[in-house]
């Protein structure tokens, strides 16, 4: 046994190792004591600043300890020069440097880093900047990191052009980069906004354009030169769904304008129905009712009491005002905030009358997609299918056709779009659901496209495997619908957007006399939403499970006093 070297147990060991954390523990707990009683006390001396370093190299996300921090430095600004405040300052930097290190995802230390930065007598950005680019370098998706560049951009004036050459260099390196394709994403309409009225050509960027300033468009010359970066990405990978996420926000960038969409007014009910191209409040937008040039003072309602945004809104006239049909009426509806109005004439003899622009696929859906040649967008749909016929089963290859498709033209891809979403639905059966409702968001845009293309107030669009419904905002004439054999589960709240509704205090008025609700209706609480409708004659739940509950007829006569044509 001489000459050995003794060898320790693993339970030896396991005691040592014990002994040490308690020993580690003991001084991490007084020095943290320590810190607490001496912010307790007001003390913010220079053995303060070390015993919160000290306790912070180990622990970086010790917010309180960050916050104590900050109070010392503000307490020292007070009482040291600025030269020496610089030091100060600097020493915090290099120390935050080594506090990365232990945790390169820390809250507390970018927050500190920010703080320190923005309070620096003489702040050396260049080399904030390349600290980024070495975190970024080891880690691109830092999002602590990408946060506090974009700080130190803002603050120092970095030119956008450099910003969007730095992207070009990360997405280069690697294409499944998500945040240097967002953070392209941003800059792009900087640098290369779209020309008024001249969507071919590239505008120049406004004056005070920084990556912190959002528009919305891309001029065309651009945007080729981007589709042909994005697909050489996801040629290279398909299966990345970072460039295929940067492709969609290229396809839709295009949004609606804000405006009143239509007027609608009853004679019998003496009240106005407003609808809007997106939910407001029109409690706060400055809503004015003109009538016969009058200002009118009337209490504008949403469509539901839980809808404080909505695209619907309605008033109630004064008794009398509208009521005689020998009379004729008009309207017009300011929206002062976007300085917008619509008229609206009600005639003499009419009971009801209202006011809208005569949509199109482009005006209602299409504006969500891109607003670029069909040209431009044919090219790419060929570009994608080449890469489906490489990768059938490719989900995202998949899904980009289907919106280019929806781009190009909705009703003419119908019978394509259902058997891709087919196809998505078998190949990531996991998002089943998802695939679901956005096909049935698709058919309901498509519905109504025909609704309004046939100048007809009938929505009918039974047996199409429904699982939402979307879109009601834009079904505010309708009179009948027809929603059988579907597999709706329950009505929304925005059912209430569904006719030419009239509003008194907590009761709702619709033009709805019809409806076949043969889907996957179970509860009473499911067609809660019909109890807002005292005008519904006839309702046909035949199919439906509730069909089948003990008292489903007497429960529903309560719960829909106004049917006198139940079919169960």
């Amino acid at each position: 046994q001489h000459g050995r070297v003794k060898v320790k147990t693993t339970a030896q060991q396991e005691e040592e190792k014990r002994k040490e954390r308690e020993k580690k523990l003991q001084i991490y707990v007084a020095a943290r004591d320590a810190c607490f009683t001496k912010r307790k006390d007001g003390v913010f001396d220079d053995e303060a600043l070390q015993l919160t370093q000290q306790l912070l190299s180990s622990n970086p996300d010790f917010a309180t300890l960050w916050n104590y921090r900050r109070e010392i430095l503000l307490h020292l600004e007070t009482v040291r020069n600025q030269d020496e405040v610089q030091k100060i300052y600097e020493a915090e930097l290099s120390f935050l440097e080594s506090c990365l290190k232990v945790n390169p995802k820390s809250y507390g230390s970018w927050h500190h880093r920010g703080w320190v930065s923005a309070r620096l007598p003489r702040p050396d950005w260049a080399r904030e900047l390349s600290l980024c680019d070495r975190c970024l370098s080891l880690d691109d998706r830092n999002f602590h990191c990408w946060d506090y560049r974009r700080m130190v951009v803002k603050m120092s004036g970095v030119p956008v052009k450099q910003e969007l050459d730095f992207t070009d260099r990360l997405i280069g390196s690697n294409f499944s980069n998500y945040s240097s394709w967002h953070y392209r994403s941003t800059l792009l309409p900087l640098l290369h906004p779209q020309a008024p009225d001249t969507p071919s050509q590239c505008g120049n960027p406004p004056p005070s354009a920084s990556p912190q300033t959002h528009f919305h468009r891309v001029c065309e010359e651009q945007l080729l030169k981007e589709y042909e970066l994005v697909q050489n990405a996801f040629f290279t990978d398909p299966n990345d769904q970072s460039a295929w996420f940067y492709y969609r926000w290229l396809l839709g960038r295009a949004e609606r304008d804000e405006m009143i969409s239509c007027v609608y007014v009853s004679r019998e009910e003496e009240r106005v129905a407003v609808a809007f191209s997106r939910p407001v409040n029109a409690q706060s937008v400055g809503l004015l009712l003109i009538l016969d040039g009058q200002p009118q003072r009337v209490e504008w309602q949403s469509v539901h009491p839980h809808f404080k945004n909505s695209p619907v809104w309605i008033c109630s006239l004064p008794p009398g005002t509208i009521s005689d049909v020998a009379n004729e009426h008009n309207l017009t509806v300011h929206w002062t905030e976007k300085h917008s109005h619509r008229d609206c004439a009600l005639y003499t003899g009419r009971s009801e009358s209202w006011c809208r622009d005569t949509a199109t696929d482009l005006e209602l859906f299409r504006s969500e997609l891109s607003v670029e040649k069909t040209s431009v967008l044919q090219s790419e749909l060929q570009s994608v299918r080449q890469l489906q016929e490489l990768e059938p089963l490719n989900k995202w290859c998949l899904l980009t056709i289907i919106l280019l498709m929806r781009a190009l033209d909705p009703l003419g891809y119908e019978k394509e779009t259902l058997a891709h979403f087919q196809t998505l639905k078998d190949v990531d059966s996991m998002r089943s659901a998802y695939y679901s409702d956005l096909c049935s968001k698709f058919m309901i845009e498509n519905t109504i496209l025909k609704m309004e293309y046939a100048e007809v107030r009938v929505f009918s669009i039974s047996d199409r495997k429904l699982t939402t419904l979307c879109h009601l905002d834009q079904l505010l004439l309708v009179t009948h619908i027809n929603l059988s054999s579907n597999q709706l589960q329950q009505l929304p709240p925005q059912f209430a957007m569904l006719q030419c509704l009239e509003v008194r205090i907590g009761t709702l008025f619709f033009l709805l006399f019809f409806i076949n609700l043969n889907s996957e209706i179970s509860t009473l609480a499911d067609l809660q939403p019909l109890a807002s409708c005292p005008k519904l004659k006839r309702l046909d739940l035949r199919g439906n499970p509730i069909t089948q509950t003990t008292n489903a007829e007497a429960e529903l006569a309560g719960l829909l006093p106004s049917v006198t044509d139940l079919l169960l």
